[in-house]
């Protein structure tokens, strides 16, 4: 018994001297280390594929790899053909979303204005933030009306401005979206009487910006295009003289297969500059 007390007290002892002995660790924050991950969670939300689990996104594109290896293959006859095709099959989903990123990027780009025009309207006229942001599902931009209904469903269920533009945010993963929310969630909190001032000052901005950007694209979009064809066009070549017994024989041996490795990453390397080169800034999600 007297055992047992004692070892009792010395885990009493050991539990109050603990924190000094052992202190916890401060852990990195969570959105810190799935960054990566949340940034390919909004470029399928903007994608159109907001409802596609990250796991079946991922599941797919390896399906894309095994496809692009047998298509590779059955065409060319040459390992290393296949192999590259493989790698093209896993990078095109990830391209594609891009791609539809980009576009519906630039389709909101050019609404924007607009929903800040038709909430400054709606403030004057009276109308609550509620009202004015669920106004938006019928008289906003058509490419916006789907995700301002939700919202308009998600503040009648609930009653909660707050939660709801939550979701608005989450859905329409954009910056300018985030911009628009919060100053309209600080004026709703905490007041005032600048907020038509205000959108009216983001609305002139927004255009100017969406004018010059506009502009850059267009001037650089045929140098693009030229690029990614030059990086293609080799490729395109490969394939065909692959076709032939003698071709085909040479690039399934060892030298052949450390040319065609050495060629998948120069033009891996050359396309990754050229993007880089030709991209335009984009402002990042501050407010999520």
């Amino acid at each position: 018994m007297s055992a047992l007390l004692g070892l009792c007290l010395g885990l009493g002892l050991l539990s109050m001297v603990a924190p000094f002995l052992w202190p916890r660790r401060r852990r990195r924050p969570t959105a810190v280390r799935t960054q990566p991950l949340a940034g390919l969670r909004d470029r399928l939300a903007r994608a159109g594929l907001e409802r596609l689990p990250l796991p079946a996104f991922l599941a797919l594109s390896l399906l894309s790899a095994v496809a692009g290896f047998a298509l590779g293959g059955a065409l060319s006859g040459v390992t290393a053909v296949a192999l590259a095709a493989g790698l093209v099959g896993l990078a095109a989903p990830f391209l594609a979303a891009g791609w539809r990123d980009r576009a519906t990027r630039r389709a909101h780009r050019g609404a924007w204005p607009d929903v800040v025009d038709h909430l400054v309207s709606a403030v004057r006229s009276g109308a609550s933030l509620p009202d004015a942001v669920a106004s938006l599902s019928r008289t906003g931009p058509p490419a916006l009306r789907s995700a301002f209904a939700a919202f308009e469903r998600d503040y009648g269920a609930t009653g909660n401005f707050s939660v709801s533009v939550d979701g608005l945010k989450e859905r329409l993963a954009d910056p300018t979206a985030d911009r628009i929310v919060e100053i309209l969630r600080m004026s709703r909190e905490v007041g005032g009487s600048e907020l038509t001032g205000v959108l009216r000052n983001l609305s002139s901005y927004l255009r100017s910006e969406a004018a010059i950007r506009g502009e850059a694209e267009a001037r650089q979009s045929w140098v693009v295009n030229a690029a990614k064809l030059a990086v293609a066009a080799p490729w395109l070549v490969l394939v065909l003289l692959s076709t032939r017994p003698e071709a085909a024989a040479a690039y399934n041996s060892a030298g052949g297969g450390v040319l065609i490795a050495g060629g998948v990453a120069v033009s891996l390397v050359a396309y990754r500059a050229m993007m880089r080169l030709a991209r335009l800034p984009e402002e990042r999600r501050w407010f999520r």
